[in-house]
């Protein structure tokens, strides 16, 4: 992380301390068990964002349900601007269905594929990674663990992507995604912008 090639990606349930000088992304807990509830979510976003620095933040994800697009826009919408009133980027979570009408475009920096793996590795979920390509937009796919779904993230124009593969066995397992993440740059992806 020190060296730039990977960055920190904390959610209020980790306590993670971030390196100095990494790069961070703030998730918000609600795919799992730590999402703290709404005021609780905010107050740590607005100390994290203190603690390690605005400038050093690639994105905040407002908060989601996943799987289900509906509820996500209508979670996440209101918390788009107060995220932005943080300074920090915003991210909005794509769930299963978002392609059908479900993404306030405009209001976040980062489109966040999530929803289930079958969705956010299909052509709904590359259809929408494409479209905010075009209006300028980075994309993050999240829970990448494997070799074949990061050059999935790579041919979807992913620009950043988050998993939990570090976590268990990082000595053996951080060979092999810094060995995947150099292929990604040596070798061109299988897959077509038309996969």
């Amino acid at each position: 992380m020190r060296a730039g090639l990977l960055a920190c990606m904390t959610t209020p349930a980790q306590g993670n301390v971030i390196p100095d000088g990494a790069l961070y992304a703030c998730d918000n807990g609600k795919f799992g068990k730590g999402w703290p509830g709404a005021t609780n979510w905010f107050a740590w976003l607005r100390a994290t964002a203190d603690r390690y620095g605005r400038d050093r933040c690639l994105w905040a994800v407002a908060p989601d349900v996943p799987m289900n697009a509906a509820a996500t826009l209508a979670e996440s919408r209101p918390w788009l601007e107060p995220i932005r009133t943080l300074g920090l980027p915003t991210a909005f979570a794509a769930q299963d269905g978002s392609e059908h009408g479900l993404i306030p475009w405009g209001c976040f920096d980062v489109l966040f594929l999530a929803g289930s793996t079958q969705w956010k590795t299909g052509p709904a979920a590359q259809h929408l990674a494409r479209e905010a390509r075009e209006r300028g937009l980075a994309v993050h796919m999240g829970r990448v663990n494997s070799r074949r779904r990061l050059r999935i993230a790579q041919a979807f124009g992913c620009t950043s992507c988050d998993g939990t593969y570090l976590a268990f066995g990082p000595t053996a397992n951080l060979p092999r995604l810094l060995a995947w993440m150099n292929e990604l740059h040596t070798t061109p992806t299988l897959f077509g912008d038309d996969t």
